[in-house]
């Protein structure tokens, strides 16, 4: 009887892992639908606007506002980005195996050697979470949620620093 309990606890403990594998790289994630205005740059003078792009792949949570992430190519390009707002602290983070388009090493890498540029997407797409998109230069384009300065204070659980709007009663 012990052998046949301690076979059970360990069959238990396999399906609960994965179960728990499962949902973390494929359940809790859904593919997007393209709307046309998917890829979206902010401006130098704070106004945001849909960029060109082709072959657009995204993927997003519900349970996460961090998990969105999206690959696109486009026509944008060269010195055609520089009236866009680039953003200082842009760090990739990694995506599902199974969406194979990004790779958050190589955009990390591509972003720290200036083999590719950062730019504000929206801000505060969600309140403390930052839209950011990067562009390499031969037009492939990478974007993800990144939490901000303001959203890092206010999820640590302190007032919103001085120049952060709000935050909200619930977030």
């Amino acid at each position: 009887m012990g052998k046949f309990l301690a076979a059970l606890i360990v069959i238990c403990a396999i399906a609960a892992g994965a179960g728990v594998y499962y949902f973390q790289v494929y359940g809790y994630y859904d593919e997007v639908a393209e709307t046309g205005a998917d890829v979206v740059l902010t401006r130098a003078d704070g106004m945001e606007e849909v960029i060109e792009y082709t072959e657009f792949r995204a993927i997003d949570s519900n349970s996460s506002p961090i998990r969105y992430r999206a690959c696109f190519t486009t026509s944008v390009q060269g010195a055609a980005l520089d009236m866009y707002r680039p953003y200082d602290k842009g760090e990739p983070r990694e995506a599902p195996v199974w969406f194979d388009c990004f790779d958050a090493d190589q955009i990390g890498e591509a972003l720290e050697q200036g083999a590719a540029r950062v730019f504000l997407s929206v801000e505060n797409i969600r309140y403390g979470i930052d839209r950011v998109a990067a562009i390499f230069p031969d037009g492939r384009g990478y974007v993800w949620h990144q939490i901000n300065d303001c959203g890092e204070v206010v999820f640590d659980g302190l007032p919103a620093p001085e120049g952060c709007p709000p935050p909200p009663d619930k977030n």
